[in-house]
Order: C-alpha cells, then sequence, then structure tokens
C-alpha cells in the first residue's frame, strides 16, 4: 500500500496496513503504527513515531529540525499520538536537547490546514488546531482545547484543558482551564459554557466555576485575596481545585 513514486528508507519501521500516497519521503528512524494514511508529498524527517490510526494530509512536513539558533543537532523526537488528523501543509518540528527533547502532539488532536507546532510543544488529547493557529516553542495545550484560526500563542505559554480561544488571537500570557478568550491581545471573555456541557460537565460542575471564575476574575480582588474567598465560598469541586492550582502556578502571569 505504499505508492511506487514514494521514498521510503528501508530503516523506517512501517506496519503492513499503513498507505503511503505519490511522492511522500519517508525518512529512516521513523515508525508508523497500523492503519495509518499518509496522503501525497508528504515529508516525515527522522525521530518520529506516529500512532496507529492517524490520517496524514497532501503536503504536510513533519519531523524537520527546530527553528531555534540555539539547536545543536542533537537527536531530539517527535511523537503524534493515535487517531490525530493532520491536515494540508501542517508543520511539526523536533523538539530541543534544552526543552526537553520531544515535541508530542496527543491522542485524537485535529490540526486544522496551515497549523504549526514548534519545538518541545505538547498537546494533551482531542486538541483541534484551526487554519494557521501557530505554537511558539515550549507551548503546552491541554485536553480537549480550541485554538481559534489564525491565532499566535507565545512562546512558554499555556492553555488550560477545555479552554476555547477565538480566531484572529494574540496570546502572550497564560489561559486557565475552561474559559473563553478572544481578542487582538487576549482577553478572558467568561467560561467556556458551551464546551462544558457538550463535553459533559455537570450543572453543578459549571455553577462553581462560574462563581470561581467571578471571584477571581469580575470583582476587583486581587489573586491572593481572591483565592481564599474561592477557597471559603465556592464547593471544591476537583475542577475546582484545578483552577486554582493552574492560576497559583502560572510563570508567565495570567491572561486577566
Amino acid at each position: 500500500m505504499i505508492h511506487p513514486t514514494a521514498i521510503v528508507d528501508p530503516k523506517a519501521e512501517i506496519d503492513v496496513d499503513v498507505e503511503i500516497g505519490p511522492f511522500s519521503v519517508i525518512s529512516g528512524d521513523v515508525v508508523i503504527g497500523a492503519r495509518t494514511r499518509i496522503g501525497a508529498h508528504v515529508v516525515i524527517e527522522p525521530f518520529v513515531t506516529i500512532d496507529p490510526d492517524c490520517r496524514i494530509f497532501q503536503y504536510a512536513a513533519i519531523g524537520a529540525i527546530p527553528q531555534s539558533v540555539k539547536f545543536d543537532g542533537e537527536r531530539t523526537y517527535v511523537k503524534i499520538g493515535r487517531n490525530t488528523v493532520i491536515r494540508e501543509f501542517v508543520t511539526i518540528h523536533r523538539g530541543t536537547g534544552f526543552g526537553g527533547g520531544i515535541t508530542e502532539v496527543g491522542a485524537d488532536n485535529f490540526l486544522m490546514a496551515y497549523t504549526h507546532i514548534a519545538h518541545d510543544c505538547k498537546t494533551g488529547r482531542g486538541v483541534m488546531m484551526a487554519n494557521n493557529a501557530t505554537l511558539a516553542g515550549h507551548i503546552t495545550i491541554g485536553k480537549y482545547a480550541t485554538i481559534g484560526g489564525l491565532s499566535a500563542i507565545h512562546q512558554f505559554a499555556k492553555i488550560g484543558e477545555y479552554a476555547f480561544i477565538g480566531g484572529l488571537t494574540g496570546i502572550p500570557k497564560d489561559i486557565p482551564p475552561y474559559v473563553m478568550a478572544a481578542g487582538e491581545r487576549a482577553q478572558l471573555r467568561g467560561l467556556n459554557t458551551v464546551g462544558l456541557k457538550r463535553h459533559g460537565f455537570s450543572p453543578r460542575t459549571i455553577s462553581a466555576l462560574k462563581k470561581t471564575y467571578r471571584i477571581i476574575f469580575r470583582i476587583g480582588l486581587t489573586l491572593t485575596p481572591a483565592i481564599e474567598r474561592v477557597k471559603a465560598e465556592v464547593e471544591q469541586l476537583p475542577e475546582v481545585v484545578r483552577f486554582i492550582e493552574f492560576v497559583q502556578t502560572s510563570d508567565r502571569g495570567i491572561t486577566r
């Protein structure tokens, strides 16, 4: 199921039922899992592992060396999780030795056309990136987050799980879990209520998160007294505890 015009290094480990389309180039030190389908003109560089059941469309480029002036040729990796869809012209770069050594795309991700994932980034399960969304280096995206089209995220920023980023948004600071953010320079726009309902969060949990959001971001308190008030007034469900933990441990600062 490998097209005769494809160039496949004999050192690549390819499952027997993988499809590889015309003019694609698969380097050595590449592992491709069962039932993965690779379109035409795809380039997969060394040190890439692709789990089963992925779909990679034409002209995607995976595993190129990072766009970092400090990269010195060290052996680093890309890992693509199971059942991930990678659309046309997506680019995913290897990690760096000084940044953890691996760029990791989680299972069930959906990367639309022209998205870019730079070195040492990690995305959780079920992340969706719309067209031309761009991750600079060392970014962490929590599970089931959605990144709108033409958005750009600053290096080392963190996006919490189940967050929703609107299109054409610049994100210089961390985005807490469960919220929406949008704007030329991102501002929080409330709780991601629709997304939480779609993922099966209970009314009780959504209500507790709304109270947490209001206390921390809407009534004018500084962070420490706001968190103390959340602990005193809001039921400490796991999602509330996670929200507080994310805010308290932010390195870049929280988007307000």
